[in-house]
């Protein structure tokens, strides 16, 4: 263990030789066992807001030398393609400048945690920690974070970095950055199944008062998947939409939808499920097979939230003249769209893909949810029974999210 040297932590010498960032206090808790241990100067508490060395302060080669010992994360892990989760444990090194770190307390359970698992898109390495729906309490932030402090309530979704230079990047839309984004948990990045979430600060986003953290997790991916297409889409009030699917994705498609002063029509294979989705703002419903026929050139707008291969000519078939279809959900196994030329070309219509959505979109997708009272309709699960939730959710028993909620002993 280093302890501090003599002298005063803001004196000319501690900024000089050591290597210093703003550490919280609940930060040591992880590191010693739960107990949290003040800072001491000369024998006397040094004040928690004051600028101190990283821990118990050490010169900067010690520092990088010993601290990877001071930080074992734990988390549930997939150590091969189609393997059950396992608790895991690996460790950290030092707190970057830009990086934060947030105590998970919830997790939204996502099908593309099985997809990753399961390494269906061929962008997975193992061992990982899955988890891109993460909620929690930011506990340690870097010296050059400023838009989180300690003890603020975040969020952190699909995307965790990206070039920050291109034209896309600066637009706030990250999710297409021209030299491609990193994924949370893609090639063995780690993602929330763990205790402590370690993440680049200008990719967690502050999560509303009006929103409470189980609701909040879901909405990172699931949410802001379905939110910025139909931000980007809907151009005027009365605008036809059609929610294809109404599952995690679909049941926040209608409702967001709805708030955005749309006619909504939810389109499902069930017919069960027609009384809930006039309860999430759908004016209509429909049965997928049943009602094809009476649906021919009704909406000019038709998302496609299911991860199923269904038909893109049948789809295409409901929309108007120069009607777009949007695609969010992505079935595993490589699946292809056929796309029928005179349909598209003579009835000028569009056939678009979109992915989550960029830093300015995220920010404002909590902002709406808030403020208008969408939130998804969740179960909740301990994230020690991670493997039970997720085939709950390959099953098609989940209505509608699953989120794991941290039971760390």
């Amino acid at each position: 263990m280093a302890f501090l040297k003599a002298g005063s932590l803001k004196s000319p010498a501690c900024k000089k030789d050591l290597h210093c960032e703003r550490v919280l206090q609940s930060h040591l808790a992880v590191s010693f066992g739960g107990r949290s241990r003040p800072f001491v100067n000369n024998g006397r508490p040094v004040p928690r807001d004051s600028v101190v060395c990283n821990f118990l302060a050490i010169d900067k080669e010690g520092f990088q030398a010993n601290n990877s010992k001071l930080l074992s994360r734990r988390g549930w892990a997939v150590s091969e393609a189609k393997s059950k989760l396992a608790p895991w444990t690996y460790e950290v090194g030092e707190l970057k400048p830009h990086e934060v770190d947030i105590r998970v307390t919830h997790n939204g359970l996502c099908h593309t945690d099985m997809h990753m698992r399961d390494n269906d898109w061929g962008v997975s390495a193992f061992p990982f920690i899955p988890g891109h729906e993460v909620v929690g309490e930011v506990i340690a932030v870097g010296s050059d974070v400023t838009g989180l402090r300690p003890g603020d309530r975040a969020g952190v979704g699909w995307i965790s970095n990206s070039c920050r230079v291109c034209a896309n990047c600066k637009r706030g839309e990250e999710n297409i950055c021209e030299k491609g984004y990193t994924g949370l948990i893609v090639m063995g990045n780690h993602g929330g199944f763990q205790e402590i979430c370690r993440v680049n600060a200008d990719f967690a986003y502050q999560i509303p008062e009006g929103l409470n953290s189980a609701d909040a997790a879901p909405l990172l991916c699931a949410g802001i998947t379905v939110y910025a297409p139909l931000r980007a889409h809907i151009k005027h009030p009365n605008t036809s939409v059609a929610v294809f699917g109404v599952g995690g994705l679909g049941h926040l498609a209608l409702q967001y939808a709805h708030k955005m002063g749309a006619e909504v029509t939810a389109i499902s294979g069930h017919q069960d499920k027609a009384e809930e989705t006039h309860k999430m703002g759908a004016d209509h419903f429909a049965v997928w097979g049943r009602d094809n026929e009476k649906l021919h050139g009704t909406f000019d707008i038709l998302i496609n939230t299911v991860s199923a291969d269904v038909s893109t000519a049948e789809l295409m078939k409901l929309l108007k003249v120069d009607g777009t279809l949007v695609q969010v959900g992505i079935p595993g196994g490589g699946a292809v769209m056929h796309v029928p030329l005179q349909d598209l070309v003579f009835g000028q219509k569009h056939v678009v893909g979109s992915i989550v959505g960029g830093r300015a979109d995220m920010q404002e997708m909590l902002n709406f949810s808030a403020v208008h009272g969408v939130k998804p309709l969740v179960e909740a699960w301990p994230l020690s029974k991670v493997n039970e939730a997720m085939q709950h959710v390959v099953d098609g028993k989940a209505r509608y999210r699953v989120v794991l909620t941290s039971d760390w002993q």
